[in-house]
């Protein structure tokens, strides 16, 4: 069958069609994305703008279409912290029902963590043992453990790149003791988190996910994604270090030509690199492998093993 999600996140709308069947290996068959920054859009109050809530029909209404085109069976469209965390989100949720016919469902911190694990524990297999899964997302750090396919402890905490950039650098590029405090408090942060996730076992493999990670390891000399899915891609506790140094001194226009970095996620890969970097030292890890797998394909993995769930059940 032919499915498409549609992700609403905290910078872009992505539009994945895939061909799959219960049991089988997901085949991508297209991917549209539109850049929104939502989370930019928030306004003092906490409610989504109304410009915002506008560029959102647009783009749902439009990737609807680009799924009934594409010979989709089924659109599922789910939303995270940027819609989540608006105050007027049960508003926005009406208004996309109403004027599109899409139900954009929110999923939790924890839900999110939760499908991302099922979808890391699927491409490693039961031989990766106990799994730790960390996601940086623009709104959210998702880390969860466990050795089944359902996490033994889920955890979302709002260390996401995009909110860093906002929340704690003034200046761009960042001043240099904004770094070096950020660097500190996001130790502080995770400390607790860590502590929480270990008391399950100490993990046989620690793998990351997400558009922040991939660009983190192919800046440090990671393969291509041109190299395909397959080739083992890795992160290193001191590449990452050296490459902090480089780019923390260079402005978000210029980080933006660097290769795999996106011009849309540029302004936020100084505080990605920050979170991937306190993490990785926080649980005690030089390396990281990534997962070519993330949020996305757990939700399709889970549509497809329980065809009548919604989508944040378990």
């Amino acid at each position: 069958m032919r499915l498409g999600v549609l992700d609403v996140g905290s910078n872009t709308v992505h539009l994945l069609v895939v061909d799959a069947h219960r049991g089988a290996h997901p085949l991508p068959a297209r991917s549209e994305k539109t850049v929104l920054r939502l989370a930019e859009r928030i306004t003092k109050s906490g409610d989504l703008s109304r410009a915002g809530a506008d560029e959102l029909v647009r783009t749902v209404a439009s990737a609807k279409a680009s799924a009934a085109q594409l010979g989709c069976e089924e659109l599922m469209a789910f939303a995270t912290s940027a819609v989540r965390e608006a105050t007027n989100a049960v508003d926005v949720l009406d208004r996309v029902r109403q004027e599109t016919g899409v139900e954009l469902i929110v999923l939790s911190g924890e839900d999110e963590a939760r499908h991302t694990f099922l979808a890391a524990r699927r491409w490693y297999g039961w031989s990766a043992g106990r799994l730790l899964v960390l996601d940086i997302g623009g709104g959210s750090l998702e880390v969860a453990i466990g050795r089944d396919e359902e996490p033994d402890r889920a955890l979302s905490v709002p260390l996401g790149a995009g909110r860093l950039t906002r929340t704690r650098f003034t200046k761009d590029p960042p001043h240099r003791a904004e770094i070096a405090e950020t660097a500190g408090w996001l130790e502080d942060q995770l400390a607790p988190v860590a502590k929480k996730v270990l008391k399950y076992g100490d993990p046989d493999r620690v793998v990351a996910t997400s558009k922040t990670f991939r660009s983190l390891a192919r800046l440090t000399g990671a393969a291509p994604s041109s190299m395909g899915p397959r080739v083992q891609r890795v992160l290193t506790e001191a590449g990452l270090r050296q490459l902090l140094a480089f780019i923390s001194r260079m402005s978000a226009h210029d980080l933006a030509e660097l290769e795999g970095v996106s011009s849309s996620r540029a302004h936020q890969l100084v505080a990605g690199a920050l979170v991937a970097q306190a993490a990785m030292r926080t649980f005690n890890r030089p390396e990281l492998e990534i997962c070519p797998w993330a949020l996305r394909e757990g939700v399709i993995l889970r549509r497809l093993d329980q065809t009548n769930g919604p989508l944040g059940s378990k």
